[in-house]
């Protein structure tokens, strides 16, 4: 594994790292407009992502199929969704529980299907990563090191807010700031070890690459439309969140199109 390969695993990571750092710096409990605006904002950078850096790729390389070149996209995002699907209906679901939510015990029950929920959906945003990562390091994919850094930065910068949503709430109800901030990095941790993971079985990954790209964004839309856009969207001023997706979106667009 090369350098460029090195920290392109590891800036997704420190994104969350340093969004959990927010719990040395902020109040006790973050407000509802702040935690709006990042669920917008980290929202955006996913779809845009998932366009741009998963979804036109993996068309792109199924090039030789002529007008059925959509086909390895299509199934690939499926299967992502289904994925998603599965995990939900397999684990509580925050948004079905989330209602009932009273008291400081519910609250605490809340805060911790939060942390299951976003660690689990961390999954295909390492494998992403990891499959970007391989296309490029075995040279015969058409994914250049830039095109797979942009990856990288846009999913740190939409993990930054990740890591404050965990580690806020855990130091709302109580927790040290050590160890609220250890929560919201271990949320993360899932990620470079599913890019290494990805990227040492790249053999198997290259040829499959069209498929795995979409699968990751298939994955990731359906965490933004499940999870996220209600996040962003309940309660008072919710044109906030959408202002901030609008942001998050262009930002993640520009950094692909000027990177890749």
């Amino acid at each position: 594994m090369n350098l460029n390969a090195f920290w392109g695993i590891l800036i997704p990571f420190l994104g969350t790292t340093v969004g959990a750092g927010c719990v040395f710096f902020m109040k006790k409990s973050m407000g509802d407009g702040i935690q709006r605006a990042l669920t917008g904002f980290a929202a955006g950078v996913m779809v845009a992502a998932s366009v741009w850096s998963l979804l036109i790729p993996a068309i792109d390389q199924s090039a030789a199929l002529g007008k059925w070149s959509f086909v390895p996209a299509a199934v690939g995002f499926w299967i992502g969704v289904l994925f998603l699907l599965l995990l939900d209906h397999l684990i509580p679901h925050l948004h079905r529980n989330s209602e009932k939510a009273e008291g400081p015990h519910s609250r605490l029950q809340k805060t911790t299907m939060l942390v299951l929920a976003v660690t689990l959906h961390n999954i295909p945003e390492g494998m992403a990563v990891g499959v970007v990562y391989a296309g490029y390091l075995s040279g015969s994919a058409q994914i250049t090191a830039a095109a797979a850094l942009a990856l990288s930065l846009g999913i740190a910068i939409q993990n930054f807010p990740e890591g404050a949503i965990i580690s806020m709430p855990l130091r709302a109800e109580g927790m040290r700031k050590p160890k609220a901030f250890a929560g919201g990095v271990l949320s993360g941790i899932v990620e470079p070890i599913g890019a290494v993971l990805t990227i040492l079985a790249a053999e198997l990954v290259v040829p499959a690459l069209p498929y795995l790209l979409s699968f990751a964004a298939g994955a990731m839309l359906y965490v933004v439309v499940e999870e996220l856009i209600p996040e962003m969207s309940e309660g008072r001023h919710s044109d906030i969140g959408t202002v901030f997706f609008a942001v998050g979106f262009s930002v993640m667009m520009v950094l692909d199109v000027a990177l890749g």
